[in-house]
C-alpha cells in the first residue's frame, strides 16, 4: 500500500474512533501511533488529514450538505460521512494533491469500509463537489 493511501486509512479509522467514542482527536491519534507505528511520513500526513477534518468540521458538512439531495449530514453512515469530510478537505485544502487523486483514494476507502453503495454514494458527492467548487474557484481567479 502506497504511504499517502495508508495515512488516508489511518485518518479515516481515528475520524471513526473520535466520533463513535466521542474522545478527543490528538489523543486518539497518539495512541493510535503508539500501538501501530508508522513511519514519519504516513504519521505526518494522517495527522495533517485528522488535524484538518477536525479543524474545519463545520465549514465541510456546510459544503457536503450543499451538494447531497434529501440527506442530512447526521443520517449518513459514519464511514460515509468521514470519508466525504476528508476528500473535501484535501480537495479544498491541499491544492498540490489532484482532485482526483482525493476522489478516487475515497472511492477505494468506501469499497474497503463502507457498505456496497458506498463507492457510488462518495463517488457522485465528490463529482459534484469538484465541478462547481473548481468552477467557482475559475472564476474568482479570472
Amino acid at each position: 500500500m502506497r504511504l499517502r493511501s495508508k495515512a488516508r486509512e489511518i485518518a479515516i479509522h481515528i475520524l471513526y474512533q473520535i466520533e463513535i467514542a466521542k474522545c478527543d482527536y490528538q489523543s486518539a491519534f497518539q495512541s493510535y501511533i503508539k500501538n501501530y507505528p508508522q513511519k514519519q511520513e504516513v504519521i505526518d500526513f494522517s495527522f495533517t488529514l485528522i488535524d484538518g477534518v477536525c479543524k474545519n468540521l463545520q465549514n465541510l458538512d456546510a459544503l457536503i450538505k450543499k451538494y447531497v439531495k434529501n440527506w442530512e449530514i447526521d443520517r449518513m453512515a459514519v464511514i460515509d460521512r468521514n470519508i466525504l469530510r476528508l476528500a473535501c478537505f484535501e480537495i479544498i485544502n491541499l491544492p498540490e494533491i489532484p482532485p482526483k487523486v482525493s476522489i478516487n483514494e475515497a472511492i477505494e476507502l468506501a469499497k474497503r469500509f463502507g457498505d456496497i453503495d458506498s463507492p457510488r454514494f462518495v463517488n457522485g458527492v465528490l463529482d459534484k463537489i469538484y465541478k462547481m467548487e473548481s468552477k467557482k474557484v475559475d472564476q474568482v481567479t479570472q
